[in-house]
């Protein structure tokens, strides 16, 4: 969930790491922290509570010498978010950075207090620091006792570490975290991603599980977890420095919004056909027609994106479709089918649950199919094929137009499948794919609706507590709208599908609670029309997204109707989980909270 960064080069290094920490910092902002070695080879830090404008402030008070450097930008696991708990953590004569838990953390503490070390923290990766500067009094070299360290940590954990009196070497170890080498001109980097590296290294090596190196200005060695030198894969990584930008925008979320068009266009020109309006998936390594069912899992709002998808494969493709959260998935231990398929969805590729899951269905056989916005990722170096949306990075903590993507991609796997298995002919593909093909500039009109969701956000913005609706297949899209409200605007908001409204949560409703519904004409419409009509009869507030037929049957039903441009059926829980997105957005700008870095969340999370 933290970020952590390091280089090891012939530039003042504090310049280098905070500017990396910056891109870094959808990861985690509770703390952040700099150490650096002084030319006389001495440790010394700089650590500030809350987010990088305090540590760039203690920086410019106190500033930091040297050319070799690690940095840290916490979201909080063990200990509260305090100075004392920010990284880097030192002990002696080693500093490191951590993303992770150590999970036998405690009992390593217990040994190593009982051997004399002073603990100044309430923190799990202040262990690490202390254990290998056991291993370093004991005589053993930076290399030696990092090694030592390693082999007795528990959990997931990526780690980079500086020592005292050696200038030019770093050490990093990865297992269950990321960690990436980038390669510069006499300098060497170590970062959480390739987005922390990308205007400082073009070729970059992604570390497998297990691996540790050791870092100097002008050479990098990879050890697997035996302590075998290894050689890993030198990836070319392209980035443009616009990516990482705002733009002009207000916030990273408001450009993401803006992009979901492009988002949608790269995606589907990667995976279809335009002039034969087919799909163009890379290879399955099975046949659809011989799949006994499909298990998706992911987490957040990918985990909706999965449920759409089940939609889709079913009705479709007549697919059997299971569909859990990855967080209890791993856990559950369902029995799976022979030759089944896994179908897993994830913005990052590093998903600690999402993850754990795509191993344990690879041990029971199922052919891995990852959905990644990330495709190096180690999701996607361990799935048996990628199918790679084009999204670009997302910076904003609350996911947005990776969420098109990924249905984009998944309507595209549909088509693929329900072709497969027999249950479209050729003309209802080119119908489907011309649908899809026609969504980015129907995205694009969404944005001519910004005055009505603003309209529309400003009845949301007075409440407590917020109910949004859909049927079907816009089910999912009703989720991921009160995700994104409770993510940051911090209201409380619940999704139902419409049916379920009688059936209880209709006790809720009166007068100061906002109903929400995903309402397109060609979707159930006259049942969530009569469920709508229920809610008003008892006080709600009707706040609807539909199309022109849609607000035809809504005048004088909701309060606020957003009228959307029209859709094929198929491709409607793409389009109207933008609007959504936005309207979640324009409320927390009249809430006034911090938009792309809401409180108590992370953009990837790499922990359980």
């Amino acid at each position: 969930m933290c970020g952590i960064c390091g280089v090891v080069g012939h530039r003042p290094a504090t310049q280098i790491v905070f500017e990396a920490l910056r891109r870094l910092e959808y990861r985690g902002y509770d703390s952040a922290g700099i150490s650096t070695l002084s030319k006389n080879g001495e440790i010394e830090r700089r650590r500030a509570a809350g987010k990088l404008d305090n540590l760039e402030e203690v920086l410019h008070q106190s500033p930091l010498n040297g050319t070799t450097g690690i940095g840290h930008t916490r979201w909080a696991t063990h200990g509260a978010p305090t100075e004392a708990n920010a990284h880097p953590h030192a002990a002696g004569q080693v500093a490191i950075v951590h993303n992770g838990i150590i999970e036998n953390f405690a009992e390593l503490k217990a040994e190593l207090e009982a051997a004399g070390c002073v603990f100044a923290s309430d923190t799990d990766s202040e262990t690490v620091a202390h254990l290998v500067d056991f291993y370093l009094k004991q005589g053993k070299t930076p290399r030696e006792a990092a090694f030592a360290a390693i082999q007795r940590f528990e959990g997931a954990y990526a780690i980079a570490m500086v020592f005292k009196g050696h200038g030019d070497l770093m050490i990093g170890a990865r297992h269950g975290a990321p960690l990436a080498i980038g390669y510069g001109d006499g300098e060497m980097f170590l970062g959480s991603d390739s987005l922390a590296l990308a205007p400082l290294a073009s070729r970059i090596t992604y570390m497998e599980d297990g691996d540790w190196c050791e870092l100097t200005s002008d050479k990098v060695t990879i050890f697997d977890s035996t302590g075998q030198e290894v050689q890993r894969p030198i990836q070319n990584v392209a980035f443009m420095a616009g990516q990482v930008g705002k733009d002009g925008y207000r916030h990273y979320m408001e450009k993401e919004l803006h992009e979901h068009p492009v988002a949608i266009g790269q995606t589907l020109q990667r995976i279809t056909d335009p002039a034969a309006k087919t799909i163009a998936l890379p290879e399955l390594p099975f046949n659809p027609a011989d799949v006994p069912r499909v298990t998706i899992t992911a987490c957040g709002s990918a985990f909706y994106a999965g449920m759409v998808g089940r939609y889709w494969l079913e009705s479709l493709a007549r697919m059997p479709v299971e569909i859990d959260v990855a967080s209890e998935m791993r856990y559950r231990e369902a029995p799976q089918p022979n030759k089944g398929v896994a179908l897993l969805i994830s913005q990052s590729g590093e998903t600690a649950d999402t993850l754990g899951v795509l191993r344990s269905l690879k041990k029971e056989g199922q052919s891995i199919v990852s959905v990644l916005n990330v495709e190096h990722s180690t999701m996607g170096r361990e799935s048996d094929v990628v199918l790679g949306m084009v999204a670009g990075p997302e910076i904003s903590v609350a996911s947005t137009k990776a969420f098109t993507a990924q249905l984009s991609v998944l309507a595209a796997l549909s088509i693929e499948f329900a072709r497969a298995r027999g249950t479209i002919d050729q003309a209802q593909e080119e119908k489907l794919t011309a649908s899809l093909l026609d969504l980015p500039s129907k995205a694009a009109e969404v944005f001519t609706r910004v005055e009505d969701i603003q309209a529309m956000a400003r009845v949301v913005a007075e409440a407590r507590d917020v109910l949004y609706l859909g049927r079907g297949i816009c089910t999912p899209i009703a989720y991921e709208g009160a995700l994104k409200l409770k993510e940051i605007s911090y209201i409380h908001a619940e999704a139902y599908a419409a049916g379920e409204l009688k059936h209880g949560p209709i006790s809720l409703i009166d007068r100061t609670v906002p109903v929400v519904a995903i309402a397109p004409s060609t979707i159930l419409f006259e049942k969530t029309l009569s469920n709508l009509q229920e809610a008003k009869a008892r006080g709600g507030r009707i706040l609807a997204f539909t199309d022109a037929e849609g607000a035809k049957k809504l005048k004088g039903v909701a309060e606020v109707i957003v009228t959307l441009p029209d859709v094929d059926a198929f491709v409607a829980p793409i389009l109207y989980a933008i609007p959504v997105q936005i309207l979640a957005y324009e409320v927390a700008l009249l809430k006034g909270t911090d938009v792309d870095q809401p409180r108590n969340l992370a953009k990837s999370v790499t922990v359980e």
